[in-house]
């Protein structure tokens, strides 16, 4: 694409940043992405994805990379006595550690210049996918993946008194485990996701995982943040500018969504037809309108789950939930 005078740097290399990196490259902008990190690696995240459009990854150029992701159709609640509620979902699993390796080599190959362990200030022309605010927030989020895990459908949400669970089908038989949980004192190291769940009267589940022999080596956690609008940068895009609760199967969604939105900003910035202020404030408003309603309905539930567990339970267990309605308003 001729004419394009200013290339674009993305700060963080994860779902937003890469994709939002392969849509420029494809239309002929110079980008260079900076990852604090390696590639591959596992990351707290849900693997569950839930409403995105094949429009948005065609758009991005990375379609194709779902094509073996799992399907899943149908998901189940539980809290610590058993089955609360069903619904249909309509979702794709697949794990960070695939679908982040696969973004990166689609970015290098598409000429983008990647470098890992690196870090860089905002600025002008940066765009902010370095992920969520770092607060002294009070929730901890945990992850792990457990190889033929039998599961009593292709989702499982399981609700404990100090947070919740996901449990979702992910490729090669291996089930990705993900819960938050509200941090409490004593509570930490290898085994922290056992002491979240039996801390929150999940017992079963605890028992079931740990006899299931899960990947020691995908065990990780993260702190320090809190769900909702977040205070990024200017021009920040996925976590860094909206962390959605993570019961809602919306976040990897909303990574890919917020890049799409940003994408022909970025153009327009790149052939000089706007300033950067301006493309950001114009992407930070279609996201804001893009998300709200999610964002609203997600921050309505959450509470709810993390501080009424035993009422949520008893409304669901008397069908007066309606799950496929608040499901509908989360996409």
């Amino acid at each position: 694409m001729s004419g394009v005078t200013r290339p674009i740097t993305i700060a963080g290399g994860g779902l937003a940043g890469l994709s939002l990196g392969i849509g420029l490259l494809r239309r002929g902008v110079a980008v260079t992405l900076h990852e604090a990190g390696t590639y591959p690696r596992h990351r707290v995240c849900g693997e569950f994805i839930s409403g995105v459009g094949e429009s948005t990854l065609e758009k991005l150029g990375i379609a194709d990379q779902f094509d073996d992701s799992v399907s899943l159709s149908t998901s189940r609640w539980f809290d610590a006595a058993g089955p609360i509620g069903s619904v249909p979902v309509f979702g794709r699993g697949i794990s960070r550690w695939t679908l982040d390796q696969r973004l990166k080599t689609e970015f290098v190959d598409a000429g983008g210049d990647l470098k890992t362990g690196s870090r860089i200030c905002p600025g002008e022309a940066v765009v902010w996918a370095a992920g969520r605010v770092r607060t002294d927030g009070k929730w901890i989020g945990v992850k792990c993946h457990v190889p033929g895990l039998p599961l009593a459908a292709d989702l499982e949400m399981h609700v404990g008194s100090n947070g919740y669970a996901g449990l979702a089908k992910v490729e090669h038989g291996i089930v990705n485990v993900c819960g938050l949980f509200r941090k409490q004192k004593g509570t930490g190291g290898k085994d922290i996701l056992f002491q979240c769940l039996r801390a929150g009267g999940l017992h079963a589940l605890a028992d079931k995982i740990s006899h299931a022999n899960p990947d020691p080596s995908s065990f990780c956690a993260v702190a320090g943040f809190e769900t909702g609008r977040q205070a990024g940068p200017h021009f920040s895009i996925g976590d860094a500018a909206n962390m959605i609760p993570p019961f809602t199967g919306n976040g990897m969604t909303m990574a890919f969504e917020s890049a799409e939105l940003a994408l022909d900003r970025l153009l327009e910035y790149s052939f000089g037809k706007m300033t950067w202020q301006e493309a950001g404030a114009l992407v930070a408003r279609a996201q804001n309108k893009r998300f709200a309603r999610r964002m609203r309905v997600s921050g309505w539930i959450h509470p709810l789950l993390t501080t009424r567990p035993a009422l949520v339970a008893s409304l669901a267990r008397r069908h007066f939930i309606p799950f496929n309605f608040l499901l509908r308003l989360l996409r």
